[in-house]
């Protein structure tokens, strides 16, 4: 499979996950209207979705792409937050690359890219 083949699978992938992260904070946002969620279980919400989502990305990913899955997992990971944080930038929200919070959810972005690749790993004992 050429590069830009992986290259494609990996931008479905991210459009997937992009897709999935709208309308889970579709429904969180219905929540903390709905039940008026807190700010910390609101925050906690958000790093759960981005970690579920990449994992989704990175499950289609792994099962389209046959060699260097971890790698593939990493990019779609670190893309997925990219993105968000550029967006995030462009729309005028504050952004210091160095907080805590910020250089764990992209550490648990790219972990849930990951992850959604060693779901994927079977035992052969026939190889």
């Amino acid at each position: 499979m050429s590069i830009s083949a992986k290259i494609g699978i990996v931008t479905k992938g991210l459009i997937i996950s992009y897709a999935v992260t709208g309308v889970l904070l579709s429904l969180l946002a219905f929540l903390v209207y709905r039940f008026g969620l807190e700010e910390n279980i609101t925050d906690l919400s958000i790093t759960a979705i981005y970690v579920i989502v990449t994992f989704l990305g990175a499950f289609f990913v792994g099962k389209k792409v046959k060699e260097r899955k971890f790698l593939w997992g990493f990019l779609l990971g670190f893309f997925y937050i990219v993105i968000i944080s550029l967006v995030a930038i462009a729309l005028g929200q504050a952004f210091d690359v160095a907080s805590t919070a910020n250089l764990s959810t992209v550490a648990l972005c790219i972990g849930g890219g990951l992850l959604g690749l060693t779901r994927q790993t079977k035992c052969n004992p026939n190889t």
